[in-house]
């Protein structure tokens, strides 16, 4: 704990050890590198799924801000860069979005969203269906904000194959393709496309499945023939670098696939951005219960 924060582990049964830190954002705007230090801090330090919660005392944009002066637009950039650099996900408020007022009902009223709760990517992975709520009724200023940490009730999965757009950049996949539709030409169209979806699923794992590993082994030969002048290393440096832009092109058409951000350009390279619009996705679409038409809730 310091001045500004406390952190604890929760640890409950039979569920994985996260860490959640409550915060309080420094208020005199000419010290506020001292919130962003710290978050930087004890972002590099986190080595467990982590939740931050509490008033940080800053904004990430001017929605976030309701009546009076606008807010200097150099605290909203170095807060979102320290967001950035942390890699840390702002949650979505249910309800009504400020948090904190000044002067109801008079000619000077304002409201700001000051407080807030951000997650790591793992934190967020493994709560998938959280909820953020802003209490109403408190006698302060600002309104209480209540976390739900939801775990989503894994049921076990049915695989279905998916044709992976990344696929289309390996010469390979079309070969797999041909090969796999003429070795079965006394089939009907229903066994040739099992055939060929088998195929091109066991195939494809190794392509879509291990960008991490793959991107290891490419980043190793480059630093081994990096510094080499002699024909082979330059050309064997020459190799691994197209090889390495091309994972990186894979991957991003991987995440694109399943974020469904189709009007970003092809050039970004920024799959952390991908990452969390799918995970998003993943929250919203999932249905937690039914109702009938008599209001009675259905066993799901």
């Amino acid at each position: 704990m310091s001045k500004y924060h406390i952190e604890v582990k929760v640890r409950l049964v039979d569920l994985q050890e996260w860490c959640l830190t409550g915060f309080y954002g420094e208020p005199d705007r000419n010290k506020r590198r001292i919130t962003r230090e710290l978050l930087r801090n004890l972002a590099r330090d986190a080595n467990l799924p982590w939740c931050v919660v509490g008033d940080l005392n800053n904004i990430m944009s001017a929605n976030d801000k309701k009546g009076g002066e606008s807010y200097p637009d150099w605290l909203i950039e170095g807060f979102n860069e320290v967001i950035h650099d942390t890699n840390l996900v702002d949650l979505e408020l249910t309800g009504h979005q400020f948090t904190w007022k000044l002067g109801r009902d008079t000619d000077d009223w304002m409201e700001i969203r000051l407080d807030r709760a951000l997650t790591n990517e793992s934190w967020l992975n493994y709560f998938p269906l959280e909820k953020l709520y802003k209490l109403d009724g408190a006698p302060s200023d600002h309104s209480a904000i209540l976390l739900v940490p939801q775990i989503l009730n894994r049921k076990p999965k049915v695989y279905r194959f998916k044709f992976e757009n990344a696929w289309t950049t390996e010469p390979m996949c079309e070969q797999l393709v041909r090969e796999s539709w003429l070795h079965s030409q006394d089939n009907n169209i229903q066994e040739k496309i099992k055939m060929c979806s088998d195929n091109l699923a066991v195939w494809g794992k190794e392509i879509t499945g291990n960008f991490s590993g793959r991107i290891k082994e490419c980043k190793a030969e480059l630093r081994r023939y990096k510094k080499g002048c002699d024909a082979v290393s330059k050309e064997r440096y020459k190799i691994a670098k197209e090889k390495l832009d091309s994972i990186f092109n894979q991957r991003e058409i991987f995440w694109r696939q399943r974020s469904k951000q189709l009007w970003l350009q092809t050039g970004d390279k920024n799959s952390k951005y991908f990452h969390k619009i799918a995970s998003g996705r993943r929250r919203n679409n999932h249905i937690q219960r039914l109702q009938d038409g008599n209001g009675n809730w259905l066993d799901w």
